[in-house]
């Protein structure tokens, strides 16, 4: 357990926080796997290219993060008063979310299982 007095020990904590702009998105209904190809496409690009890029992506997954990345430069341009010409997508990532468990019926009376996945997509940007 952490020594003093409980404001002390929560200043220390936020201390250690990143300060850096983010948006996050839980519970996306799209699987892990396919949300990285498009967060593949665009980590380490300017915000304004990773837009372009986002836009002209084919896949489900990118109108998703399109809206995701456009709430962060928003979030960095509101909340922390940066420049949006000047962000990059410093980190871009996407975690297992819950799955959702469903059965369809097959041949000879059996039933398949489908899953259904979820992510958490998290962007972080940063100034140049």
């Amino acid at each position: 357990m952490a020594k003093g007095h409980r404001s002390q020990i929560k200043r220390e904590r936020n201390a250690q926080k990143d300060t850096r702009p983010s948006a996050k998105l839980s519970y996306a209904r799209v699987s892990v796997s396919k949300a990285c190809f498009v967060l593949d496409a665009i980590r380490g690009k300017d915000a304004t290219t990773a837009l372009a890029i986002l836009e002209y992506n084919p896949r489900y997954a990118s109108s998703i993060i399109k809206k995701l990345l456009q709430s962060a430069i928003a979030n960095a341009e509101n909340n922390n008063g940066m420049n949006p010409e000047n962000l990059y997508v410093a980190e871009c990532y996407a975690n297992k979310g819950p799955t959702m468990k469903r059965i369809k019926p097959r041949a000879q009376g059996r039933a398949y299982r489908i899953e259904k996945r979820m992510s958490h997509i998290t962007i972080v940007l940063d100034e140049r």
